[in-house]
């Protein structure tokens, strides 16, 4: 759908002009020149500080107006270890919220420490560093497996990692970590933000935490807390250097580091909250706001970045540029993406000047871009819209492999049958192409069946509700609908059906999503069933809740063979995984042809595909290669708890069926039993099983 655009971003070079380039400090001819952005300030001025004593200023420095609303000073005093701030005075009125007492961050600033409560000073760090040759992995998008983790979390109680690496960039970069993810077979971690961040006071005075990190306080900076305690003792380069060696160690072992960014707001919160960076510097462009300064806010978190203000979408794109390049880092995710797309009538268009410009930026080329298509505001769930060069989380598709497996599950059990068929099951299982277009494909789709924020996936078969009590709201907060689905008891039980019947529902979703067409994403734990005690919003909790056990009982074991075995067969089957949607008519390179059959074995009929009675099919991809070798696989679904015989199809060309999985057993079989095409088996309930077509 084509909207109106903003007319102050209509033209790209608005955002790309020069005036906006080299923002932050550079260094030149042995000096360093600091530019800053601010269109309404009257006067900027740059205070350095004592090395030790961050109260202490040591030299007050103005700034002079350049062009574009550029304010620039350049001075030796600029160096390496250098902690500074600024200080922007300007007019007072609606929207206007200038104050010259107040320390300002520099927004370009690499390195920041901390001077007391809601108090930060920027550094000047060294950025060398020797990334000794190594490239990054460049995983092709069909081979992508993302690992959606938290950076503390994830080591934070690894028995094989010391404890001095607990938590930290050196600890994911750890061999044992790497080990972990590789056992595994996952190609992409993605980091829940690490940026720079802060917690909110009022979590602060119910004695928690904002332990996700959507809460940035500066775009450039890695947070310090996620170093080790040397580095932070040794200060912001030691700091990046050892965030660096990360990303070094885990492209060495052919992972890519993907990063949950926050663009969208920022720990400054509503009016009357901190006032640390962008609100001291010019908040009536950076923000988006009513005439009277009132605050429109699309994100729920108490304001929203402008970025139908250049310089404010400059400020995403140049920090996207630097993490990408000068960080090495292969991909983002965007949290609340729809805001970035929002034009000066805050309305979301697709062909938003700053989602043009990640997109197609030469400086971005090959890095994944992944959008959370959705906000809060009016327009805000955007799913699919997202153009060319975008994948974005596919919310579509998660509700619908809920249904599916659980609350159709559960919805028969109490009605004595399904609500509906398996037509809208298998739309999102062969790619969710209702939702992207031809030229985008099934890779635009990141297909997840949970992530950070919701039920974990052993709690999305152990609670019908969620118990967020512990987050001090009263259980107010986090998502009232899970489609989740107990089994017929509230959390944990002893009733060994119930246990037997939860872990069958663990391999369903799990086989689901890896054997769907698109990207899938793991969420961190599933592969071992980790529970969160039913909490669905644990964003403030930094503690044993949270953090990965590593302690495993047998069918956690047996669960992440599953999950180990599920993904070599998506590595070893690339009708599993097209790149493109096939054509009806058409040979269409690295596709995947579909036949649809039901439990006879019979072409799927119109009436079967949406007669909830009949919730089992057989689904045939045969891929279309350009670079692998030839590939057909037949996955029968089966949706309802009553057995079912099935009969497998009589397809041309198709001598036999081998046996490659099934989420019946509780562990995975390595026979590869060999059926023909007429012969007959039985599913249980609600089970799947793969064959390899040969």
């Amino acid at each position: 759908m084509t909207r109106p655009q903003s007319t102050v971003l209509t033209a790209r070079p608005a955002l790309l002009s020069s005036e906006l380039d080299d923002l932050g400090v550079t260094f030149h001819d042995g000096t360093a020149t600091l530019r800053v952005w601010s269109a309404h300030a009257s006067t900027v001025e740059l205070l350095l500080f004592d090395d030790v004593d961050l109260d202490w200023i040591t030299d007050t420095i103005p700034l002079l107006p350049a062009d574009g609303g550029v304010w620039q000073v350049t001075t030796a005093a600029l160096r390496p270890g250098v902690r500074y701030a600024l200080r922007v005075d300007g007019p007072h009125g609606p929207g206007q919220t200038f104050n010259p007492r107040t320390l300002l961050l520099d927004p370009y600033s690499k390195g920041l420490v901390a001077a007391g409560f809601e108090n930060w000073r920027s550094v000047v760090v060294d950025e060398s560093f020797d990334w000794g040759g190594v490239a990054k992995p460049a995983v092709p998008l069909d081979q992508t497996v993302i690992y959606e983790a938290h950076l503390k979390g994830l080591s934070k109680r690894h028995p094989l990692i010391p404890p001095a690496l607990h938590g930290t960039y050196a600890g994911l970069a750890h061999p044992a970590m790497i080990d972990h993810l590789l056992t595994l077979g996952v190609t992409s971690v993605e980091l829940l933000p690490v940026h720079a961040f802060a917690t909110e006071p009022r979590l602060l005075q119910l004695g928690l935490a904002n332990y996700w990190g959507y809460n940035t306080l500066n775009f450039f900076t890695p947070q310090a807390a996620y170093a080790t305690a040397a580095s932070r003792a040794a200060g912001p380069d030691a700091v990046l250097r050892e965030f660096k060696g990360m990303v070094r160690l885990l492209h060495e072992a052919g992972l890519e580091v993907l990063l949950d960014v926050v663009y969208n707001h920022t720990a400054e919160e509503a009016l009357g909250g901190p006032r640390t960076s962008l609100r001291g510097i010019d908040n009536r462009s950076y923000y988006r706001q009513h005439d009277d300064g009132a605050y429109i806010d699309v994100t729920g978190c108490g304001n929203s970045l402008n970025t139908a203000t250049p310089a404010a979408a400059r400020l995403v794109l140049d920090s996207l540029r630097y993490w990408a390049n000068d960080l090495q880092i292969d991909g983002f995710r965007f949290d609340l993406a729809a805001t970035l797309g929002r034009d000066e009538h805050h309305t979301f268009t697709p062909e938003h000047p700053l989602l043009r410009a990640i997109a197609d930026d030469p400086q971005l080329a090959g890095v994944k871009k992944i959008a959370e298509p959705w906000d809060v505001g009016m327009g805000g769930w955007q799913t699919g819209n997202f153009g060319e060069g975008w994948h974005e989380w596919n919310d579509r598709y998660r509700d619908r492999i809920r249904n599916f497996w659980l609350s159709d599950v559960d919805y028969a059990r109490r009605a004595a049958g399904a609500p509906v068929g398996i037509g809208g099951f298998a739309t999102r299982l062969a790619g969710s192409s209702n939702t992207f277009s031809t030229e985008r494909g099934p890779l635009a789709s990141i297909n997840f069946i949970t992530a950070h924020d919701g039920f974990t996936l052993r709690d999305l078969v152990s609670y019908d509700v969620k118990h967020n009590l512990g987050n001090g709201e009263q259980n107010r907060d986090g998502a009232d609908t899970n489609r989740s689905f107990n089994h017929g008891a509230e959390g944990p039980t002893d009733d060994q059906a119930v246990l037997a019947t939860r872990r069958r529902a663990m391999r369903n979703l799990l086989g689901t999503l890896l054997l769907s067409a698109g990207i899938p994403m793991i969420t961190a734990g599933d592969e071992f069933g980790r529970s969160q005690r039913g909490n669905n919003n644990a964003y403030c909790h930094d503690s044993a809740l949270t953090w990965m056990p590593w302690d495993h009982a047998p069918w956690q074991q047996d669960l992440f063979a599953h999950v180990q075995r599920l993904i070599a067969l998506r590595r070893e089957n690339p009708a599993l995984r097209p790149i493109r949607f096939a054509h009806e008519t058409e040979v269409v390179p690295s596709a995947s042809v579909i036949d649809w059959y039901d439990e006879n074995g019979e072409t799927m009929s119109i009436e079967r595909w949406t007669n909830p009675a009949h919730r089992t099919m057989q689904y045939v991809a045969a891929s279309t290669p350009e670079r692998e070798a030839f590939n057909r696989i037949l996955l029968v679904v089966h949706g309802n708890e009553r057995p079912v015989e099935v009969t497998l199809p009589t397809i041309e060309g198709v001598t036999r069926y081998v046996s490659l999985w099934s989420s019946v057993d509780e562990r995975p079989s390595d026979e590869e039993t060999v059926y023909v095409p007429g012969d007959v088996f039985e599913l249980p309930d609600t089970s799947m099983r793969l064959f390899r077509a040969e």
